[in-house]
């Protein structure tokens, strides 16, 4: 454990463990609240989060921990099921929907109204509820006075778990599409709802939508990803923003779009971590989270001067150079500082692409071939860290060796990277489709290379994502990729390398015929990378990031632990590559706070592919989600496949119920979805 539990928290608290909030069509949202005791004669502000993922069971025990904290700090806690998840009212359709956020809303008001209430309302939230804190503020609530997005992201099409770089996410959108459609197929809690439990998980059961149909049908930035993609009009959010983020998860870049974009009060904090919540964030140092959410909710919610606005826009961990490792307990580095961003600390340096060098222009007009294999050489590790012993990938030498590379000069002085890196590159290609990846790594002196960022490029969106167009073989295109934010300190001794690929599978889906790439050099290709000149002195540290702390948990019982583990298998005579995944989202839990609650899951993802053959890419994802309580047990399973051919994605799902042994319930899908060039 990363953090301390304080029992000795500055005021006591009681718990609400289920409560009802009406909205305007007649439907009930499940709530969870933690309120100071004396919170009806002495009102208190309100701190809203709005997630589908079960107050009662699977994420009580972090709830706890969390708005336990800050409750006893002076605030009423409201954890609310989103519509048709939990012990919620109605059904859940898809991600982000505008009746969600049209709830959310709702659910404000009914917080701000509440005798308990100062009338002021934050609203916060990791991932899901990253998003919606956002999306729900661009409503404009009158009550809503402040907003904590972590783990988020502005641009649902650019910055999400379905597409990257205009291509088909392969390593996530199916994985995340199984995922939904078991969590949400999960009953209410008979506790809660009472004996209409049944009726409730069997409307839900009916009313399941498989997400990866209307996800893989708007392959381009449309109207479906317009909305909920509060980068359209930042403008419309009306109060402070603080955007949280990490190294090491997938929704870095929009911590430094937002602070870039947005015109109100905004701050941003990116520090070492995965997918998690700072406090126990992996990789270390985890910090004083939860203490940093009370400065910003102490000032914008109570009125009292904490400081945190007297800080700089920016803190980040500042990244030092390391061996590549699959993962890392604590990642070395420091905290460091911007006063805003973009930065005047921060400067593009143009490296040109020269024949297989950075920074050495080759002849005018030279050109260098490349095809890259389908078959990965190592594992790419994780987009999104979530504390497992796979997260990062490993020495890229294996993977150099099938790419295109151009390596830079020895650094003779230490080199600062922060922000994103942007290659603007000259190519043709022999195809009408295509796609360009590309790596930055750090080279030591004896050869071993770390990846330092990456990134990603349906090169038919060379113009728009809007509306993508072919490629004319042969024809030279400019082509803008930009790879993912990062903090990076390059030593002295060490070298840059840019590795450039055409197929990075199992990440991409790949493109529908194998491409032969030109990349043109000689001044033509340019990588453009931000460095950061240090200051000569910087802020300290705030003194509450040393000391993480949580509120005491449920005291839950593991009844097993998570499978966990990738691997890889390559059969020489066949030319198939298999990666199997076996993702450590959650043990098998009791809650004996919830009247001995349990819940457990068993998931396992597939990828594989044929090298030489595009079309024989195939994913498979299954999930095991077991929830019950003495006799009530109930079981989900859903698994999908995703294949394709040259010209349509096709998609079978399968879900199934369980009460006890006995299957109540099973439900099929059928998608043939047409490609449009990806």
């Amino acid at each position: 454990m990363l953090y301390e539990t304080r029992t000795d928290l500055p005021r006591q608290t009681r718990v609400v463990k289920n409560t009802w909030i009406p909205l305007a069509d007649g439907t009930r949202l499940a709530a969870r609240i933690w309120l100071p005791l004396d919170a009806e004669q002495n009102p208190v502000p309100g701190i809203l989060e709005y997630i589908p993922y079960r107050k009662n069971d699977v994420y009580a025990e972090g709830d706890e921990r969390r708005h336990g904290y800050v409750a006893a700090h002076g605030y009423a806690c409201v954890r609310v099921d989103l519509r048709g998840s939990g012990d919620s009212d109605g059904l859940l359709e898809d991600e982000y929907l505008p009746l969600e956020q049209q709830d959310g809303v709702e659910a404000i008001a009914w917080i701000a109204s509440q005798p308990w209430c100062s009338g002021k309302v934050g609203m916060l939230g990791l991932s899901w509820g990253g998003f919606n804190a956002l999306q729900v503020a661009s409503h404009a609530p009158p009550a809503l006075k402040a907003v904590i997005s972590l783990g988020s992201t502005d641009d649902r099409y650019e910055d999400d778990i379905h597409y990257i770089g205009g291509c088909v996410f392969a390593r996530y959108m199916l994985m995340w599409s199984t995922s939904v459609l078991a969590y949400m197929a999960r009953p209410p809690d008979p506790v809660n709802v009472g004996h209409d439990w049944r009726k409730m998980w069997f409307q839900r059961l009916e009313g399941s939508v498989d997400c990866i149909a209307p996800w893989l049908s708007h392959q381009h930035y449309d109207a479906y990803w317009k909305q909920g993609s509060v980068c359209e009009d930042l403008s419309a959010i009306m109060c402070p923003i603080y955007m949280v983020g990490a190294w090491q998860d997938g929704y870095t870049n929009s911590v430094m779009r937002v602070l870039e974009n947005y015109s109100g009060p905004c701050k941003g904090l990116i520090g070492p971590w995965g997918h998690q919540n700072p406090y126990f964030g992996v990789p270390g140092p985890a910090i004083g989270y939860l203490q940093e959410t009370l400065r910003w909710w102490d000032y914008w919610l109570k009125g009292i001067d904490t400081g945190v606005m007297a800080e700089p826009q920016l803190r980040f961990y500042r990244q030092d150079a390391v061996k590549p490792a699959a993962t890392y307990p604590i990642r070395a580095g420091r905290w460091a500082t911007e006063p805003q961003w973009p930065s005047p600390n921060v400067q593009l340096h143009s490296v040109v692409l020269g024949e297989r060098v950075l920074g050495t222009a080759g002849a005018a007009g030279s050109t260098l071939l490349h095809r890259s294999n389908l078959v990965p050489t190592g594992d790419a590790g994780n987009w999104a860290g979530w504390g497992h012993t796979t997260e990062f990938p490993l020495d890229q030498r294996p993977e150099d060796g099938q790419s295109l590379c151009f390596d830079g000069p020895v650094v003779d002085a230490e080199m600062e990277i922060l922000g994103q890196p942007l290659l603007c590159a000259c190519v043709r290609v022999d195809r009408p489709s295509a796609l360009l990846a590309a790596r930055l790594c750090d080279v030591a002196p004896d050869g071993t290379s770390t990846l330092i960022t990456r990134g990603f490029l349906n090169l038919t969106h060379h113009r728009n994502r809007e509306s993508p167009e072919p490629l004319v073989p042969g024809e030279t295109v400019s082509a803008n990729l930009r790879l993912k934010a990062i903090s990076y300190v390059v030593p002295a001794g060490h070298r840059l390398r840019l590795a450039l690929q055409t197929s990075y599978w199992p990440w991409v889906w790949p493109s529908p015929e194998m491409v032969e790439l030109q990349v043109l050099t000689g001044g033509e290709s340019v990588l453009e990378l931000p460095v950061r000149k240090t200051p000569a002195e910087e802020l300290p540290v705030p003194a509450h990031f040393a000391r993480p702390e949580a509120a005491p948990g449920l005291g839950v019982e593991v009844l097993h632990q998570p499978t966990g583990g990738r691997s890889s298998v390559y059969d020489a005579a066949t030319g198939r590559h298999v990666t199997t995944d076996f993702p450590a989202f959650f043990a098998g839990l009791r809650l004996p706070d919830h009247g001995g609650i349990t819940f457990g899951e068993v998931d396992r993802d597939d990828w594989e592919i044929v090298e030489g053959d595009p079309l024989s890419a195939r994913v498979s994802c299954k999930r095991t989600l077991d929830l019950g309580r003495g006799e009530w047990q109930t079981r989900i399973e859903a698994l999908s496949v995703m294949t394709c051919t040259h010209d349509t994605f096709l998609v079978s799902t399968t879900l199934e119920a369980f009460e006890g042994n006995v299957r109540v319930f099973t439900r099929s899908w059928d998608h043939r979805i047409p490609r449009k060039l990806v």
